[in-house]
């Protein structure tokens, strides 16, 4: 993320990306092998190995908040003085043993095999497994890891109290985009794929689910089995478990929540999940992944959503609103096109899978609706990823034929990882008169500006469709920047008529403009402060900025109650940010004592951050007792995430 606490716009991708690798000497960036990319987030040996298949055997412990672990990877060696396997991992893990198995000379072999732990970076360790001289070039052989996890950034244990039933304790995994070497040691790189399997022991009346395309249950032994038969890169294994139950709401979807959230659920998206899919068959090509599945996560959910196949991953917060509902689902089964399917090789190219997914996720609207309301306004800082593709499709000419572009690209490039050059190949001998007009004779195309190039995109999406939308949004706003406000026009603009998105553009032009005078922020609070109070968790989070941002004591008694009943990192981190940020630190202290005990310990951690780098460390030294841990995203990808 941008920031420690930048709310994410609608998926666990938002998150910017910055680097110094500079390309070689083409006018876009190459790989430096066959498919074989420099990871500078990933401690592995990745290049020297070909792995075939994943197995996990997870026996899950709440009671102690441990889950313990055998991994079996069935690995094949490419090169020949390679005589260490190096994977990532993490300082939370407790290795307890590491073998391999063989077969040699017609007969099975095993050792016990050295093993080392390696400090990497603060986000990660290098396990380091020293391999047997039996194992030859190009041949299988199976690595077993026996280990014990602890607390992680992948892995989040909540009690009763942290879920939205208050009934039983829960467990959820999220190993975007370098968290999952916490739960599993691995090749934590997008540039590799695997299928996998995996079989978990709970508790009786907990449920699992996992990310996978096959799954079943033995009730006798209480043991889920799970399998994912396509492969895919390391940070999409993930797993849920806790007081679950399901509804189908379509021929291919079904909704699970707590009991609880059911109801509710089910009733918003019945039905609409199969149009959208079907749409993007229609655009992009059939769905691969089988079953598409929607799983909405307590409130103590880190993130809006996480793509992860078969299983999309939603805050259940996100029900609140309609509008941000559509647009989040949408997106997330747009990645399973682009991101899942065809994935970015390194993080410093997350644009080929947040930039065509925000695209492919508008044209679904489009198809959907008509005018399409994920672009009626510049609501969110516009990814530049999703204007440089937006940028090949006017080249091209014909939002159609760049529909039958995309559709060929994934067909070409499915369950593996790309890089620029791919795409950029690709979409040059897909379009063969733009390679002879404009690359050959060296004019038109400046993809080397758009990939490498500081600033705003060189190209914007055309808005003007939301007009009808946002011109009452800015003629309102208007009102309210005159130096002399005018009371009675303000009145006659009735906004709890509106759509989510107008408010939240409103707020977020005033947020932008805070300080504001005295007078405004008084006459706001009495125009509107009520009426926000019984709106979703978007526009509320956004009016309470304001407040916090302006010192408005009358309403800090809603700041207050706001940070009491939420839980998730999304919505309480810009608060104690601003609180921090201005003259409010003994508030946000004192919230954070009455309330940290019902907050997940990373989310303790990070507020802990913000109070030791705001306040005097001697104010805050009780608040310290934890070592804090960042557990945001240690990489970021270039300039790819500049405001529209």
């Amino acid at each position: 993320m941008a920031a420690a606490f930048e709310r994410p716009t609608f998926c666990c991708c938002r998150k910017v990306v910055t680097g110094s690798n500079k390309s070689e000497e083409r006018s876009w960036p190459r790989p430096r092998g066959p498919h074989c990319p420099v990871d500078i987030a990933s401690a592995s040996n990745f290049q020297h190995f070909e792995i075939r298949h994943l197995h996990l055997e997870l026996e899950i412990n709440f009671v102690r908040r441990q889950i313990e672990a055998v991994e079996v990877l069935d690995l094949v060696s490419l090169e020949p003085a390679t005589r260490s396997l190096v994977l990532d991992s993490h300082q939370s893990l407790l290795i307890r043993s590491v073998s391999a198995k063989c077969s040699c000379n017609s007969a099975q072999n095993s050792w016990p095999l050295s093993h080392r732990l390696d400090p990497f970076t603060d986000y990660g360790s290098s396990l380091v497994i020293t391999l047997p001289a039996a194992i030859k070039p190009h041949s299988n052989f199976q690595i077993i890891i026996k280990y014990t996890t602890a607390d992680g950034p992948a892995i989040w244990w909540l009690d009763p109290e942290l879920t939205s039933g208050n009934s039983k304790p829960f467990l959820f995994t999220h190993g975007h985009s370098v968290c999952n070497r916490s739960f599993f040691p691995c090749f934590d790189t997008p540039a590799v794929k695997s299928t996998y399997s995996a079989t978990v022991m709970v508790p009786p009346g907990i449920k699992v689910l996992m990310s996978a395309t096959r799954s079943t249950f033995d009730e006798q032994e209480n043991i889920y089995r799970f399998q994912m038969e396509y492969p895919v890169p390391a940070y999409l294994l993930a797993l849920v478990a806790g007081d679950l139950i399901s509804a189908d709401i379509g021929p291919r979807s079904r909704v699970w929540a707590e009991p609880c959230l059911l109801k509710v659920a089910t009733a918003k998206l019945n039905g609409t999940v199969e149009r959208w899919l079907s749409a993007a068959e229609n655009l992009f090509g059939p769905y691969m992944w089988e079953r598409y599945d929607v799983v909405f996560l307590p409130p103590s959910f880190p993130i809006v959503a996480m793509e992860n196949p078969c299983l999309t991953f939603i805050i259940s917060c996100i029900l609140e609103s309609d509008e941000f509902l559509i647009i989040d689902v949408i997106h997330e089964i747009a990645h399973s096109w682009f991101g899942n399917a065809v994935t970015n090789a390194t993080w410093e190219e997350m644009w080929l899978s947040e930039g065509l997914a925000t695209y492919a996720q508008r044209r679904i609207t489009t198809e959907t609706y008509g005018v399409n309301p994920s672009s009626l306004m510049n609501l969110f800082t516009y990814e530049k990823g999703f204007c440089f593709v937006y940028y090949l499709s006017q080249l091209c000419g014909d939002t159609k034929c760049f529909d039958s572009f995309l559709r060929a690209y994934v067909e070409k490039f499915k369950f593996t990882s790309v890089v620029a050059g791919d795409l950029l190949e690709f979409f040059l001998g897909f379009f063969p008169e733009l390679r002879e007009k404009c690359v050959d004779n060296k004019e038109g195309l400046e993809f080397e500006r758009w990939l490498n190039a500081s600033g705003p995109p060189l190209l914007e999406p055309d808005l003007s469709q939301g007009s009808s939308l946002i011109k009452p949004v800015e003629t309102l706003y208007q009102l309210w920047s005159s130096e002399t406000l005018d009371g009675n026009h303000i009145t006659d603009i009735d906004i709890s008529k509106w759509k989510t998105f107008q408010i939240v553009h409103l707020l977020d032009k005033l947020l932008d403009r805070s300080p504001l005078p005295h007078e405004v922020m008084m006459k706001l609070s009495k125009s509107y402060s009520a009426l926000l109070d019984s709106m979703n968790a978007e526009i509320r989070i956004r009016w309470l900025q304001i407040v916090v941002r302006n010192n408005y004591l009358p309403d800090f008694y809603k700041v207050r109650r706001f940070l009491e009943n939420h839980t998730s990192r999304m919505y309480t981190g810009p608060l104690y940010e601003d609180l921090c940020a201005g003259t409010m630190k003994a508030i946000a202290m004192e919230t954070f004592y009455l309330t940290q005990n019902r907050l997940h310990v990373n989310l303790r951690r990070a507020i802990q951050q913000i109070f030791a780098h705001s306040a005097n460390p001697a104010a805050v030294m009780t608040l310290l007792e934890d070592k804090p841990s960042d557990t945001t995203n240690p990489i970021s990808l270039r300039d790819v995430n500049v405001s529209a």
